[in-house]
């Protein structure tokens, strides 16, 4: 538990960006306090002051301020930051440099190459993973949620026109948008991430019928964590868990999540995620 007022954090987000709900999920579940800046979309005036073009971002004065770029960093930070006592949380972020790399696509990005990691010494390694097997199945299912489930999110909500408008209505109704900017975000958006969404599905090599993918990931998760554990972190949730949920939960309302409810073994694993965030939110 940190001293009220400890670490003040400002959250710059999209509500229906996979991303950003990974980072409410940790944020949710440790009773860390945070305020949101919804982005808009289109201007994106509010992260003016940031070089960094994407959200999420996280702004945190632990006594001097910082920003802090990427949903799976600012995780690892921040639970760093929570568990270790032996450094601020500037030099915490110290430990995820940058790194410039060029995609196949000739576009310049930022890598973080270690931001799966906790920057623990031993005994608070030994604390938090009782066995090294415990450490090296969250990170691999931490980057699972980022190098795959993430990626099969836009093709099962932009399936179908219909879809896609129904899901571009719930984003115009939670964004940050003008009354006319949203009805053109809407109907134009949906028309454009229909068309996107069929490019996402072959980048990818999403099957004809993307909501198989969705199924088998979703039961792939769910054998991972096995019939033995409440949670792949055993009886509370561990990182792997919060971006899991994180990411599946921004289609919560649609077609997509009612489908994968129905058509996979998720919903007991889901509904005790949701109990325990909103336990922890009180």
């Amino acid at each position: 538990q940190l001293p009220a007022g400890s670490l003040q954090l400002t959250l710059y987000q999209y509500k229906t960006c996979p991303f950003c709900s990974k980072v409410r999920a940790f944020l949710d579940y440790h009773g860390l306090p945070y305020e949101i800046v919804e982005v808009n979309p289109i201007m994106r005036k509010e992260i003016k002051f940031s070089s960094y073009r994407k959200v999420p971002i996280l702004l945190a004065n632990a006594g001097s301020p910082l920003q802090l770029n990427d949903s799976s960093v600012i995780i690892s930070a921040i639970k760093t930051y929570l568990i270790s006592k032996r450094n601020s949380l500037e030099e915490i972020v110290s430990f995820y440099p940058p790194m410039k790399t060029v995609t196949e696509q000739g576009k310049e990005v930022f890598e973080y190459g270690n931001k799966y990691w906790l920057m623990l010494d031993e005994k608070e390694t030994k604390r938090v993973y009782p066995a090294n097997e415990v450490r090296v199945e969250e990170m691999k299912w931490r980057k699972w949620a980022d190098d795959w489930l993430v990626h099969l999110i836009s093709p099962n909500v932009y399936r179908t026109p219909r879809e896609a408008l129904a899901s571009f209505d719930y984003i115009v109704r939670e964004g940050k948008f003008g009354t006319v900017e949203g009805f053109f975000a809407k109907y134009m958006g949906a028309v454009a991430m229909f068309f996107i969404s069929k490019r996402l599905k072959k980048r990818h090599h999403l099957q004809d019928d993307v909501r198989e993918d969705l199924y088998e990931a979703v039961n792939e998760w769910v054998k991972a964590v096995g019939k033995h554990r409440l949670f792949m972190g055993g009886n509370q949730p561990n990182l792997a868990d919060l971006a899991v949920y994180g990411v599946l939960r921004v289609m919560e309302g649609l077609e997509a999540f009612d489908d994968m409810m129905v058509h996979t073994k998720i919903q007991p694993w889901y509904q005790r995620m949701e109990e325990v965030i909103q336990k922890a939110e009180v």
